[in-house]
């Protein structure tokens, strides 16, 4: 007996002393990886292999897909996926280990309905998000968005989404999104996306400063002229990179230090819209990049060092192929984006096809680029070039994302983006993803919302009021203020 309470003893203390310390360790160093709900299990069943640490690759995804041949022709391996083939998941916080879902109005669009998590759930194997005609907070309309925001983030690589799309290719209205952001934005929480998206720069310039004008207020004169009519060809009126490489020292910057430009990207897997198809049948999608600082017109860079397009057509009533968007941007943000035309019977959970995006941060010397797919194929590329020529702006080039990205999949409505036919749109409508799969270049995993190069977590932390909070529309509202700017303040 004093035997086995002694073996008991030294058991308790090696764990004690030994494995707590390395657990905690473990714990630390990965926030971004392992989330909100370590040790969470939901009442859905939705239990990881260990618990704790949920599993990043779904034990049910296929072995065949664990890698895959990138369209640089290097190989990629999964690193994460998500096949949501467990039934009647949720997604409120402390829900999923993964993903969460928001509650508000996405008023930033000028969106017709409420995000409630209720609206989004797992069946028959899929992702189902729900968008319905019913009275929600003074809103007539409810709706889903889910985000892997803070809690799984990836740096480069190749993300897939199998979906099958709402409502039907030549009705307008409905606006399904499948795209990702850099973790210092928040989706649908204003506040943390003021100064923030959709830059993507490392200068320390006027492109960092509100409006993209100098302290004076009129030049560059592109700045003041050759934007849209609309306003009065001003270019921008965003307020200018909050957290830009013109920082002061000691001012308040996620790091790893104030020369480093940092921000809220995006790239979208797709923006489905209306399919102009002669004969109804044909569905298409917007595979886009959306940047700042702007170019002059928001013309960017579109000769062959800039872009390519395996099958370029000049109009969306084609069959197959795709074109490029004449819409470039406005005072928000400039756009880089193909318009891809896609399969119109693969809509309402009748059919799926698979669209996905491959990327390379940095500048056109470090092989900046970003690859846009449909069913596995190459549409459309663009180069760090588009975005790396001198401009009448006066601007640096802007690098290919250098930010940890979140996933975000959501169903919305809006004039925004096409004039809604309320008249010819079919109440519920519903978006069906068979899976989420993201692929890292062999050699070059980069997982995690707060990589030592680009962390994010303490700024987040120290700011948790504007990330939690989606009713503060600006930085100040929440309580902060802009760091000084040293083009424009005294350091």
């Amino acid at each position: 007996m004093n035997v086995v309470s002694l073996a008991v003893l030294v058991g308790g203390l090696i764990a004690l002393f030994a494995l707590y310390p390395i657990i905690t360790y473990v714990v630390r160093q990965a926030p971004g990886l392992i989330g909100w709900n370590l040790g969470g299990i939901n009442g859905t069943g939705q239990v990881p292999d260990i618990p704790g640490l949920p599993q990043l690759i779904d034990a049910t995804t296929p072995d065949d897909v664990k890698t895959r041949t990138g369209f640089d022709g290097q190989k990629y391996n999964l690193v994460f996926s998500d096949e949501f083939n467990t039934d009647g998941r949720t997604f409120w916080p402390g829900d999923d280990p993964f993903w969460e879902a928001v509650d508000l109005h996405y008023w930033q669009t000028t969106n017709f309905e409420w995000y409630d998590p209720d609206a989004v759930t797992t069946k028959d194997g899929k992702l189902v998000i729900t968008l319905s005609q019913e009275p929600i907070h003074n809103l007539n309309v409810r709706s889903g968005m889910i985000q892997s925001w803070n809690k799984f983030c990836f740096t480069e690589g190749y993300i897939e989404v199998n979906i099958s799309l709402p409502g039907k290719p030549g009705v307008q209205g409905l606006w399904p999104g499948v795209w990702t952001m850099g973790n210092l934005a928040r989706a649908g929480f204003g506040a943390t996306n003021e100064g923030m998206w959709p830059y993507s720069y490392e200068a320390c310039d006027v492109g960092t400063l509100p409006n993209q004008t100098n302290a004076d207020g009129r030049t560059p004169d592109a700045a003041k002229t050759s934007g849209s009519r609309d306003y009065g060809g001003e270019l921008s009126w965003l307020p200018g990179q909050r957290t830009s490489a013109c920082t002061c020292k000691g001012e308040d910057h996620p790091g790893p230090h104030e020369g480093v430009g940092r921000s809220g990207p995006e790239i979208d897997v797709l923006e489905a819209q209306y399919g102009y198809g002669a004969n109804g049948n044909i569905g298409s999608v917007s595979q886009s990049i959306q940047i700042a600082p702007m170019d002059a017109g928001y013309q960017w860079a579109n000769d062959s060092s800039s872009m390519h397009i395996v099958n370029q057509v000049t109009t969306t009533s084609a069959n197959a192929g795709t074109v490029i968007n004449t819409w470039h941007g406005a005072i928000w943000q400039e756009s880089l984006s193909g318009i891809t035309m896609s399969d119109g019977t693969s809509y309402d959970g009748k059919g799926y096809q698979t669209f996905g995006f491959e990327y390379v941060k940095g500048y056109q010397a470090d092989g900046g680029r970003v690859t846009w797919a449909y069913n596995g194929q190459e549409t459309w590329s663009i180069y760090a070039n588009a975005i790396g020529q001198p401009s009448a702006t006066e601007i640096s080039p802007r690098p290919i994302t250098m930010e940890p990205m979140y996933v975000i999949l959501n169903l919305g409505i809006s004039n925004k983006f096409q004039i809604v036919e309320w008249d010819k749109l079919t109440f519920p409508a519903n978006m069906y993803i068979d899976y989420v799969r993201i692929y890292q270049k062999d050699g070059h995993t980069n997982i995690g919302c707060n990589p030592k190069d680009r962390p994010t977590e303490d700024y987040i932390n120290r700011h948790m009021g504007a990330y939690t909070n989606p009713n503060f529309t600006t930085w100040k509202e929440a309580g902060y203020t802009f760091p000084k700017n040293k083009l424009k303040d005294q350091c």
